[in-house]
């Protein structure tokens, strides 16, 4: 009968067998020192995960791991009651509905007063003056702003009044977004 293969210690000087593991650092997790109960007890005592981490870099990673590593929105922002009206249908798939054997869009298939019933939030509103979804950045969303603001001034349609209706309610959205998302 041969004897078990026994690992030693990886702690230097040691000459007892490594039954423990633990990983080499933060960014090999999948790579490992073997130790003896007493230094594996010592390597644990002193291990610090976010060591040589900044504040910032800290508080990124917590954040990663509070949703496991995956992307995610704000709650209700992809699946909320102006969604369906933002989602652009180039090809039209979404445009016609089987049901009962009517025509024409899901969305827009109940009566006028139901429609004139739903009321968006004034966020939601400004998503969909701006037509940009979450996530976005200051810097994406004040690109976008100035866009409309190019498209839409007065100053470009001759100081037309409808033009100049337009240019207020951008101007309001961007106040609501900015807001909303990063004031």
């Amino acid at each position: 009968m041969a004897d078990a293969f026994v690992r030693p210690c990886d702690h230097p000087g040691c000459l007892a067998g490594g039954d423990f593991r633990a990983p080499k650092s933060r960014l090999q997790l999948h790579e490992y020192f073997w130790f003896c109960l007493e230094h594996i007890r010592a390597y644990n005592a002193a291990w610090n995960y976010y060591a040589g981490m900044n504040e910032a870099e800290i508080e990124a990673e917590i954040r990663h791991d509070t949703v496991w590593q995956r992307p995610s929105w704000k709650l209700g922002d992809r699946h909320g009651p102006a969604y369906a009206d933002r989602i652009r249908d180039y090809f039209g798939v979404f445009a016609h509905s089987s049901q009962n054997g009517q025509t024409g869009s899901r969305r827009n298939s109940g009566s006028a007063n139901e429609i004139a019933r739903r009321v968006l939030s004034a966020r939601e509103q400004a998503l969909a003056v701006f037509e940009i979804e979450p996530p976005f950045t200051p810097v994406r969303l004040k690109a976008r702003y100035k866009a409309l603001v190019k498209l839409h001034h007065p100053d470009a349609h001759g100081g037309d009044k409808a033009a100049e209706e337009k240019l207020k309610i951008i101007n309001q959205a961007y106040a609501t977004l900015k807001a909303a998302y990063f004031g």
